[in-house]
């Protein structure tokens, strides 16, 4: 997981910001195949220049790669991870219905579930593993408004879900 800022990465020419599209390949990031549905739903709607994730789980094929609660079986670490990799999977979604990420004008709204046992108030922390690495591809102008929840469990025992709308070009 990179957690360094990619506000500084350029093109080529070093004449502006580099696009969504450069920064993946600058970053060294390979997104893994799109997740296929789990049940009888769309993974994406397009709506006009709104594009609206289903639920995106950190999965790998149809394995999910984490599964736990954060404050039993899973730490904060552990957590953002899984977060990061709910995130990737969501970009390759966007990526399938948008043909390039560079259609992506602004992430509108970040919805991250965490999955937790007892007491567990660090579900910022960990929903920041998914921040982060949207805002090291799209860039900190595109970064999204975001509601962060606690609940008692999430599909497949994993340990956070993630929902996302994007603006995209007309």
């Amino acid at each position: 997981m990179n957690t360094g800022s990619t506000d500084k990465i350029l093109s080529g020419d070093d004449s502006r910001l580099a696009t969504a599209e450069q920064r993946l390949i600058q970053l060294g990031i390979k997104l893994p195949e799109p997740p296929e549905p789990f049940g009888i739903y769309a993974e994406a709607v397009r709506t006009a220049n709104l594009l609206f994730l289903t639920g995106m789980l950190p999965t790998v094929g149809r394995e999910a790669k984490f599964v736990g609660r954060i404050g039993a079986e899973l730490d904060v670490k552990t957590g953002r991870m899984a977060a990061y990799l709910s995130a990737l999977n969501a970009i390759a979604v966007a990526r399938q219905q948008l043909g390039s990420l560079d259609e992506v004008t602004r992430i509108v709204r970040l919805g991250v579930l965490v999955a937790t046992s007892g007491d567990v108030g660090e579900q910022p922390k960990i929903a920041d593993g998914a921040s982060e690495l949207l805002q090291d591809i799209f860039g900190k102008d595109k970064n999204p408004s975001r509601l962060v929840y606690g609940v008692a469990s999430l599909p497949l025992g994993v340990p956070v879900e993630l929902e996302l709308i994007f603006e995209v070009s007309a």
